[in-house]
């Protein structure tokens, strides 16, 4: 889940199969809801300003963009910031980087980026070259854009407008999970091994 301050109070924001739901942390009450997801929701949400972003693509895909100060169920009204239902990832959240959301096709390497404030696309659906499947969050810094397949593979591409890979690293081991960065150094764990990468 994603906890975010808005107004005096921290919002527990759920994506879960078919909706979205915010809690009270406190009180644990309910502060707004809104349908449309699909089954099987594993994305985290994120924060764009004052919204929640939320993903799912498992056997269809949808993307909301939700207000933090909607209230009640919100579903199919204006409160609604913008949705999209063409590409969405079913296991790998979002990275959000300077205003625009990087995510994937399903489990596929296929790219898709977003404008966080918008929902307008930036990049249109790009498959990835090197990579068939990913289970791995993309991870950005100093510019750049870090997607890692589960054959251990991380491709590294340029923040921007367009799709441009600038290099292609592989480790032989499979990797599932998200990359971390700290500093100047990116972690990577294996099946079997925690790599630390450094310049």
């Amino acid at each position: 889940p994603l906890i975010a301050a808005y107004k005096g109070r921290a919002q527990v924001i759920a994506n879960g199969t078919n909706r979205v739901r915010s809690y009270d942390l406190e009180s644990g009450e309910l502060i707004w809801e809104c349908g449309g997801q699909t089954g099987n929701p594993i994305p985290a949400p994120v924060r764009f300003e004052d919204n929640a972003i939320v993903m799912t693509g498992f056997r269809g895909n949808a993307i909301y963009s939700i207000p933090l100060g909607a209230r009640g169920d919100v579903t199919d009204r204006d409160t609604i910031t913008w949705h999209e239902g063409d590409a969405a990832p079913y296991v790998p959240s979002p990275a959000l980087y300077k205003g625009q959301l990087y995510f994937v096709k399903a489990n596929n390497a296929v790219l898709v980026s977003r404008s966080a404030k918008s929902g307008e696309l930036v990049i249109n659906q790009t498959r990835v070259p090197g990579i068939s499947t990913v289970y791995s969050s993309p991870v950005a810094a100093a510019d750049h854009i870090y997607l890692t397949g589960r054959d251990g593979t991380t491709v590294v591409l340029k923040h921007g407008k367009s799709f441009e890979v600038v290099a292609t690293n592989k480790l032989d081991d499979p990797i599932d999970a998200s990359a971390a960065i700290v500093g100047n150094e990116i972690f990577l764990r294996s099946k079997s091994h925690l790599y630390c990468i450094s310049q």
